[in-house]
């Protein structure tokens, strides 16, 4: 067997986002393989065999990469649409236009929202997919062949919807599957891509899309289906007052109660924005574990609100950080998630109390893997886990004059990425992609763009 191969990584400081939140102002980590072997306080051990690469991360942060938890890469080509609109208005506008979509859209969306954020330094994302038109090919595996040449570790939330508007529904008749088909696909999505390993790339999740858009029996039996298959489950809650509204209408009770009642509380489950919750709501997902992926640039987008993020996590509720659909959230990238989680939670009730740089940080790294029920092997630079980290360069202009290294990447602006790795393997450098051509992305985007409008218009 080849000897493994080692890359040092030295003279920076580190933020491991461990139990304790270590950090070494001058520091290293040793990469073996894909895996880390060692981190610690200055140079690296001595006599290390096979090291194969040395970096100097003088003037550099490094974290562990940065986890999405909650994201709809198709939205990359219908952005800067419904720009004034709330969250049933803004669904209510474009979901005649997603209805459209087909299999080279899809990729070059994937494409677009994967390229932006891992140059930005995701190195784990994930997509909730729910839009699947009759006859327009295999989207599941655009999104996942994409992730997987991008070299991003990577989830799958194969979504659906069922209910109509001749239902009461909000998506268009013609844009839902049936309650069997949504179930059969999803279910062969799983048994074709799932991944169960430790080391995984790429898994699946079960995620019927939102209260509003599904029926009860879609919820139920796509619980039972998760827990069959051994998989999470994932969806969109309490996201705004209307679905509150909508939840006491239809049902004759608050979403959380009604998750509840159709299985859909558990440590196996993790649930997008889940703004509007009162102390019993928390309670309950904080005696389920269920997990929140916290969106507070698309809230604001949406004029949702302000999730109660202090109060969940001093419950003990895992909450990771969303970067939400592009048509919400037309940046795509999650450093942004991180300074807007911070300022935005600064606003409500516990103003400058709510959150700290530190728990902004642990959020998008740790808080994400968490939700993802990937924690045991990423999340933290900790000996043993997967080799996903970023060195985020912090000696410019923008960051130099901040002390604090942590401050300045979440208070400050977008830090540049010098070098991010999946799994051992470098992905992004000085900024750029390793493994996709950022232009040629562009182009393909901007024109399935105006592929997509010229449909949707009937031009």
């Amino acid at each position: 067997m080849a000897a493994v191969q080692r890359t040092v990584i030295e003279n920076g400081a580190v933020a491991t986002v461990d139990a304790r939140d270590t950090e070494y102002a001058t520091g290293h980590v040793v990469i073996a393989g894909n895996r880390i072997e060692s981190v610690g306080a200055g140079a690296a051990p001595g006599g290390l065999e096979n090291v194969v690469r040395r970096i100097d991360a003088s003037g550099h942060l490094v974290t562990p990469g940065l986890v999405n938890t909650h994201h709809h890469f198709y939205q990359w080509i219908t952005r800067g649409l419904a720009t004034d609109h709330n969250l049933f208005d803004w669904l209510v506008a474009l979901y005649p236009t997603w209805a459209r979509i087909d299999e080279e859209m899809v990729r070059a969306a994937a494409n677009g929202s994967l390229a932006m954020m891992a140059r930005g330094g995701v190195t784990t994302a994930m997509d909730h997919h729910y839009v699947f038109p009759r006859g327009t090919g295999d989207l599941s595996g655009a999104i996942i062949g994409a992730a997987r040449e991008m070299g991003v570790r990577f989830t799958l939330a194969r979504g659906s919807m069922d209910r109509g508007e001749s239902d009461g529904g909000l998506p268009p008749d013609f844009a839902v599957e049936s309650l069997d088909d949504a179930l059969a696909a999803t279910e062969d999505t799983v048994r074709r891509h799932h991944d169960p390993s430790a080391d995984a790339m790429t898994q699946v999740a079960v995620a019927p899309c939102s209260p509003f858009s599904v029926s009860t029996e879609l919820l139920r039996q796509g619980a039972e289906l998760a827990r069959r298959l051994g998989v999470r489950l994932h969806t969109h809650g309490s996201e705004t007052v209307e679905e509150e509204k909508f939840c006491h209408e239809l049902f004759g009770m608050g979403p959380t109660d009604y998750f509840e009642s159709t299985g859909w509380l558990g440590e196996d489950v993790w649930m997008a924005h889940c703004v509007h919750m009162n102390d019993s709501d928390i309670a309950a997902f904080a005696r389920t574990r269920t997990g929140v992926a916290h969106c507070p640039s698309s809230n604001a987008r949406l004029a949702a609100g302000i999730a109660r993020v202090p109060d969940l996590l001093a419950a003990g509720v895992p909450v990771g950080l969303g970067v939400d659909g592009t048509a919400s959230n037309e940046s795509g990238e999650l450093h942004t998630e991180l300074r807007n989680a911070l300022l935005v939670n600064r606003l409500g009730a516990h103003r400058e109390a709510a959150l700290t740089a530190r728990q902004a940080l642990r959020l998008g790294t740790y808080g994400g893997a968490q939700v993802l029920g990937r924690a045991g092997q990423i999340g933290s630079l900790e000996p043993g886990k997967l080799a996903d980290l970023v060195l985020w360069r912090m000696d410019t202009l923008a960051h130099a004059s901040i002390a604090d290294p942590v401050a300045a990447l979440v208070l400050g602006a977008a830090a540049p990425v010098t070098a991010s790795f999946v799994d051992g393997r470098q992905i992004v450098e000085d900024g750029r992609l390793l493994t996709a051509d950022e232009d040629a992305i562009a182009r393909a985007t901007r024109d399935e763009a105006r592929r997509l409008a010229r449909i949707a218009t009937g031009g």
